[in-house]
């Protein structure tokens, strides 16, 4: 039987994210990483996502050294059950995958040697993250290579990283931003789901144009509510959703 849409309750009015088109950020392959659970789960996840406006998925599970070494063939593996499960269920949606890659020391010393998962086509867009609490010492170092090697590195929640939190703007985000690394920012960071200083972080670089992809980083199906609470309390996150400054769409 096919899975109910709108779990979770529904918008008044049409769904927000119709003109974002893209969601580049989630965890919807089930079992490889903290994402969904089962195939239940992804399918669950999926008609959320459809039901909030999404048109095309392009899903990307953690590779982490010490805790999900996924490669590309587990991750697009899964890609193609995931295809399967959703054409059995009836439920139409593109569907892709890529990676959210931890800058750690095993994914710098082997980034040479490595074949990585990016989105976008010619334009290899490349998704990492770091630590929450650390800032890298080979963060700029790193979005050099991998501008060098031929990838566009996007940067995944800066507003998450408490690294930023003790500067009074966004300035080093937006130094990161003009030396090459795009920014990707949490939907429900808006909400405040992240803190009150993440939902800060998120409005200025709103604001001041320094958002390039949003994304639900979606993992559960109770994150859907903070997805759709962001797009009702925040004007900012409204305005960026419809002025067409985002990359999204293109994908």
């Amino acid at each position: 039987m096919r899975i109910l849409r709108n779990l979770l309750g529904s918008y008044d009015g049409p769904p927000p994210f119709t003109r974002v088109r893209v969601d580049i950020h989630s965890h919807l392959i089930p079992g490889i990483d903290d994402g969904a659970a089962d195939m239940a789960e992804s399918l669950q996840l999926i008609q959320e996502l459809q039901s909030l406006g999404f048109k095309k998925l392009i899903t990307t599970p953690h590779v982490m050294s010490d805790a999900y070494r996924n490669t590309p063939a587990i991750i697009l593996g899964g890609l193609g059950k995931l295809r399967q499960a959703l054409k059995n269920e009836g439920i139409e949606i593109e569907i892709e995958a890529a990676a959210e890659y931890y800058l750690d020391e095993w994914f710098i010393k082997n980034l040479d040697h490595s074949e990585l998962l990016s989105f976008g086509g010619e334009k290899r867009y490349l998704l990492f993250e770091t630590s929450y609490t650390d800032r890298p010492l080979s963060l700029q170092h790193t979005i050099f290579r991998l501008k060098t090697m031929g990838y566009s590195p996007v940067m995944a929640h800066p507003e998450r990283y408490h690294y930023f939190w003790k500067h009074e703007d966004v300035s080093p985000i937006q130094t990161l931003r003009e030396r090459g690394a795009l920014m990707q920012v949490n939907l429900s960071s808006f909400a405040g789901t992240g803190g009150r200083r993440a939902a800060r972080i998120s409005r200025e670089m709103a604001k001041k144009g320094l958002i390039d992809f949003i994304g639900t980083d979606l993992h559960r199906l109770a994150q859907i509510a903070s997805v759709r609470k962001a797009f009702k309390v925040s004007r900012e996150l409204r305005q960026l959703s419809t002025q067409g400054t985002l990359l999204n769409h293109i994908l």
